[in-house]
């Protein structure tokens, strides 16, 4: 078993490279629910929507998120009749969220609700929320506390952030399912290429994570999503310099400390200062092969640990 953690599309785009090179049972998908919030009344799960369209082949790669082949007749109706659109939400896309939303309100939890769905859309890897209980991502600007969809998609991540908190996590359980293929001896822990600080941050601070990561007796490999300074896509870099730190493979590896055996990065890119064992490829992913031959390297990385 390979248990990857993730956010959204980077992420998911290392999760569809591994998904082509190991066998379905093989792989374990865990993703970020800090990012979930309440919009129109229903619930959003933007990570794992983005898992779940990538890994079924349903994505928009046009948009980088969402479904391809959209349409977007609620969310005109919804703009005219003068209701929240500044969160876009597609008309197929608009299914799923009714569904869940439906779901949990008759009292099914995330992870059988993910599963069910990921099943019926013929995804074979597992993809399984950090936690069931509810773990909401804030920032600090200047001007206070802001809900982090607010922040990223209202607001296009234009103010300065100050300060992160996972609200809920304290009182948060990690979902069953990963602590036991966690127990059960995995291959390898990788860590996809999402930003530290609101994609993969607020899975290790669900209680007991980081300790069932760190005494699995596997190799645990992160993939740096900073390449020359710069993050592929998202506000990474940007959150970096606002909080005091220099953008950074380095500070990167940084941020998850004794955690890491190993540390795929850029090849050219600085590695000075970086504590786990390096391993150096091209990890920008903009085809399919690319992000194959991504899986292979760290996977590869994951063996020679061993």
């Amino acid at each position: 078993m390979i248990v990857a953690l993730s956010g959204g599309i980077g992420g998911a785009k290392l999760a569809l490279g591994l998904s082509k090179v190991l066998p379905p049972e093989e792989l374990l998908v865990v993703a970020n629910t800090g990012d979930d919030f309440e919009h129109v009344g229903l619930t959003i799960c933007p990570d794992i929507d983005t898992l779940t369209y990538t890994l079924a082949g349903l994505d928009n790669p046009v948009l980088g998120w969402g479904r391809a082949d959209e349409s977007w007749a609620f969310m005109e109706t919804l703009a005219a009749l003068g209701g929240e659109d500044w969160f876009r939400l597609g008309d197929r896309d608009l299914a799923l969220h009714v569904l869940r939303t439906h779901r949990l309100r008759g009292g099914e939890p995330l992870s059988a609700i993910t599963d069910d769905l990921r099943r019926r859309l013929g995804i074979g890897a597992r993809i399984l929320p950090m936690s069931d209980d509810p773990v909401r991502t804030r920032l600090r600007g200047d001007a206070g506390w802001i809900d982090f969809q607010d922040w990223f998609v209202r607001q296009r991540a234009t103010p300065a952030v100050r300060a992160i908190e996972f609200a809920g996590a304290a009182a948060a359980r990690p979902q069953p399912g990963v602590l036991a293929a966690l127990r059960a001896g995995p291959r390898a822990v990788v860590i996809c290429p999402s930003n530290p600080f609101i994609s993969i941050e607020p899975i290790l601070a669900v209680p007991g994570m980081r300790e069932a990561i760190a005494v699995c007796g596997a190799p645990v490999v992160a993939v740096s999503p900073i390449i020359a300074g710069q993050a592929v896509k998202g506000p990474t870099a940007k959150m970096f310099s606002e909080l005091g730190m220099e953008p950074s493979a380095a500070a990167v590896a940084a941020r998850y400390g004794a955690l890491l055996d190993g540390y795929v990065m850029e090849e050219g890119d600085d590695a000075t200062g970086i504590a786990p064992h390096v391993f150096r490829t091209r990890t920008l992913m903009q085809t399919l092969d690319d992000k194959v031959a991504l899986a292979r390297a760290v996977l590869a990385a994951a063996e020679a640990l061993r």
